[in-house]
């Protein structure tokens, strides 16, 4: 007995969903018909693919395996066929995409959305992580970055800035002396972000577009790996946090944060598009690529007003 494509590519999807229901639907096939090429394919190979419980279906040993070597095989051949067929017509396909948390459920989500609806072809998986994803081995399409980012041989492409500010609450300045110079904040309780900030250095632009950047080591009462819940600490009167505006753009405006050095900058954040390094890369990603920085072509939006 040979094995099917078919058989192979509901694995890979039933896999991918973490189930045989949501494989179902997405493939829009019944239960019972995805179950069966599951195991049709199971007895093609004679191996057991997956584990099933009641409540859940993982994949055994082989079966990852199986699924690490061949999605890959299986984009290609999705990629050949789009590039054979690539026309000016309406986008389809799934668009794999991972985001950081904050960006994305603040600002990226309603972007998202918006490019949804002009492309109902596309089917969408979004990832919302902190953590820097291996967009090879986890098979994502393209990720929204933002930092500084090491060399690699992924194609970047730059959306616009990220300014930073140092902020408190009302209620802790009228507390605390507020520091004058970069310096003193070494005195001040501080909120960090854990996934960058492990070294508790802040980093700020010297006077001089050569000078090198000035950074002040900090005393982290709090660190946590979310920006908001920096935010809210900080709107807690609980210390002295360095966040992007694009988190407390809002915050700022409203009068429940306010700057602490306001002549001083930190050293800002760039936000880019990232996406695999291949001979072809997809007109959906293209697209959404292009579409994303249409929409940062005029730079941040949530910065309006707040920077000079």
């Amino acid at each position: 007995m040979t094995w099917r494509f078919e058989d192979m590519l509901t694995f890979l999807k039933v896999v991918e969903a973490g189930g045989v229901t949501a494989a179902a639907a997405e493939l829009k096939l019944s239960k019972s018909v995805v179950s069966k090429r599951v195991s049709d394919l199971e007895d093609a190979l004679g191996l057991s693919l997956l584990r099933r419980s009641t409540r859940h279906v993982t994949p055994t040993e082989r079966g990852r395996s199986l699924y690490e070597q061949m999605r890959p095989a299986f984009g290609a051949i999705d990629q050949i066929v789009e590039n054979v067929t690539d026309h000016a017509g309406p986008l389809n396909g799934h668009l794999r995409i991972t985001a950081p948390m904050s960006f994305a459920t603040m600002h990226l989500g309603p972007i998202l959305a918006d490019f949804a609806r002009l492309h109902p072809g596309l089917e969408f998986a979004i990832n919302l992580d902190d953590r820097i994803q291996d967009l090879v081995s986890s098979d994502y399409d393209l990720a929204v970055r933002i930092g500084r980012l090491p060399d690699s041989s992924l194609i970047a492409r730059k959306l616009c800035i990220s300014r930073r500010v140092v902020c408190c609450s009302p209620a802790y300045a009228r507390e605390k002396t507020l520091p004058q110079s970069i310096e003193e904040i070494r005195a001040h309780s501080c909120i960090d972000y854990a996934n960058t900030h492990a070294n508790r250095l802040w980093q700020f632009a010297s006077p001089g577009s050569d000078a090198a950047p000035r950074g002040v080591a900090t005393h982290s009462r709090l660190v946590t790996n979310n920006g908001e819940v920096m935010r809210d600490l900080a709107i807690a009167g609980l210390g002295l946090a360095i966040l992007p505006l694009f988190i407390v753009a809002d915050a700022l405006r409203s009068g429940a944060l306010i700057h602490v050095l306001p002549d001083e900058r930190p050293l800002p954040d760039t936000i880019y598009a990232v996406y695999p390094s291949t001979r072809h890369v997809s007109r959906r990603v293209r697209a959404l690529v292009d579409y994303l920085g249409q929409r940062l072509a005029d730079g941040a939006p949530w910065e309006q007003g707040l920077v000079r």
